[in-house]
């Protein structure tokens, strides 16, 4: 039986008078890529911030690996090192190299010597398809290339599950494709994924299920070939119908 990555029980969040999360329950096990789709503002993105504790739930569950993660009992900077995540922008430090932005939190939070954070930044970077691009800066490079340093800097970490949450949206159009690429290695590789996007074709050739979201809940789940070839709610329909069309 697959090993449980994620679990969330009846998770809740509101920023003030908006409900934003009602009573999410959600598994993810290992190897698993999932993928959020709905509409902007039903939920998606909070949920994954709630994962990574960036934003803090009202009521409900979180485990990782089986450990409820209690922000009062848990060292959530330890959590947060066991999660990758990459964001819409890249937040790359403009004033480091690729490979020093890739290098600085393993040396930073891991304790790693600079010769191990460089030798597996260059493996990295190689994985990512930017061996060359070691030395410049990020005001030199593409959007898309930008992200591919995010995902690397993400995984120097080590992380036992990554979140994307839209990571191809900032991205002009004929970038998203060499993004979409890295992340579906990744898949390939057994990376433990959950993923924010409105890239259907993506959701639907990478997922092993998808989730549809629509105002804070998750209204239908399943295989990417069930949930896009004969949805079962009329509300995912109704999405399917608009994005598709």
């Amino acid at each position: 039986m697959a090993k449980e990555m994620i679990k969330i029980e009846k998770l809740n969040k509101s920023f003030g008078p908006l409900h934003v999360l009602k009573n999410i329950d959600m598994t993810v096990t290992e190897s698993d890529v999932v993928c959020l789709i709905g509409a902007s503002g039903s939920g998606k993105s909070t949920l994954l911030r709630c994962i990574n504790f960036l934003e803090f739930k009202e009521s409900g569950k979180i485990f990782l690996e089986g450990e409820e993660i209690d922000p009062d009992k848990v060292n959530l900077n330890e959590h947060r090192q066991r999660i990758g995540m990459v964001f819409q922008h890249f937040n790359l430090f403009p004033h480091k190299t690729v490979l020093e932005n890739v290098m600085e939190a393993p040396v930073q939070l891991r304790k790693q010597t600079k010769e191990e954070a460089r030798k597996s930044g260059l493996e990295l970077l190689a994985k990512v398809g930017l061996s060359d691009k070691e030395t410049e800066y990020p005001s030199r490079l593409s959007g898309g290339q930008k992200q591919r340093v995010a995902i690397a800097r993400a995984l120097a970490m080590k992380p036992d599950v990554m979140l994307f949450d839209e990571p191809t949206s900032a991205l002009d159009p004929e970038l998203v494709g060499e993004v979409l690429a890295t992340m579906k290695e990744l898949a390939e590789e057994g990376m433990t994924m959950v993923v924010v996007t409105h890239e259907m074709g993506f959701a639907r050739e990478v997922a092993d299920w998808v989730v549809y979201m629509h105002d804070g809940r998750i209204v239908e789940v399943g295989p990417p070939e069930k949930l896009f070839g004969n949805p079962q709610e009329e509300r995912t329909q109704q999405f399917l119908d608009t994005v598709l069309s």
